[in-house]
């Protein structure tokens, strides 16, 4: 693949990438690739698995309000100030998708298993919770190196190894490299899943991996398998440096979202889809 490969015409090309079924790895603030959630809602994907890294918020609860998601691996999906995410809650409620719990740090130390190419990852933290209980797939073993005749419980994480990637980032360039400011833990699921699919802010002539300010953050081409330049592409969250978040939108959509969660008609998904010049800002 050449790098003018990986650029795409828009965040419609990335998500008519993204199979029904498929599992997908959702980052959080500030990397949340709304345009191609939106993108996602319009084509009517299905039986979405969504991992979430570690948490989210209107883009797993906008997908599930648009009956895209079977289920969902997190640590939390919540509007924040706004309030709780209606279409998750009701969903989870009505057993309407499946709920496979976690907390933060076993959604990051199953993704870097699934980074280093191995099948589990040791934590504690876990042990004595009822979350074991809801998580079956997650086995607790004695701690092979303990001292004789000690009993030293551990958690085993089976790998998490995404399907896909899909985040937004502010910068990438042609040659296919992503620049993701200091948010390490996006780089860790890029590398975890099997396919990196990003839009992007702005596409640069040149490679970041040249600027000494940038190579240090990068998800490198290698991981990438396209680009779509989407300027606003998060909105209405926010994508630092380049606009905040936009309380005006998160507030509607959270009470419209609740009318229509508990079994009204709202717009909804109108609220958060901008018009050219919001885009734009």
């Amino acid at each position: 693949m050449t790098p003018t490969d990986l650029i795409l015409a828009g965040p419609e090309a990335l998500a008519a990438r993204i199979p029904d079924g498929a599992s997908v790895a959702l980052m959080k603030e500030p990397h949340v690739p709304m345009a191609a959630i939106r993108a996602l809602i319009a084509r009517g994907a299905k039986d979405l698995h969504l991992v979430t890294v570690p948490t989210s918020s209107l883009a797993a609860d906008a997908l599930i309000g648009a009956g895209c998601v079977a289920t969902v691996e997190t640590s939390g999906v919540s509007l924040g100030e706004h309030g709780p995410a209606p279409f998750f809650v009701e969903a989870v409620k009505a057993g309407a998708i499946a709920l496979k719990d976690a907390t933060c740090p076993a959604v990051h130390s199953a993704l870097l298993a699934g980074m280093k190419g191995v099948p589990f990852m040791p934590m504690r933290g876990v042990i004595g919770s009822d979350l074991l209980a809801a998580r079956p797939d997650w086995k607790v073993i004695d701690n092979p190196f303990a001292p004789e005749g000690e009993r030293d419980p551990i958690l085993l994480l089976p790998a998490l190894t995404p399907d896909v990637a899909l985040l937004h980032v502010p910068l990438a360039d042609a040659e296919g490299n992503l620049w993701i400011g200091d948010r390490h833990e996006t780089k860790i699921a890029a590398q975890a899943a099997r396919r990196v699919l990003a839009t992007a802010e702005r596409i640069v002539e040149g490679d970041l991996r040249h600027d000494p300010d940038k190579a240090p953050n990068l998800i490198r081409a290698i991981h990438v398998e396209a680009i779509a330049e989407a300027p606003g592409g998060a909105w209405p969250l926010a994508a630092p440096p380049d606009y905040g978040a936009d309380h005006d939108a998160l507030r509607a959509y959270a009470a419209a979202a609740r009318e229509t969660a508990k079994g009204g008609a709202s717009d909804w998904l109108e609220i958060i889809t901008p018009r050219p010049a919001k885009a734009a800002e």
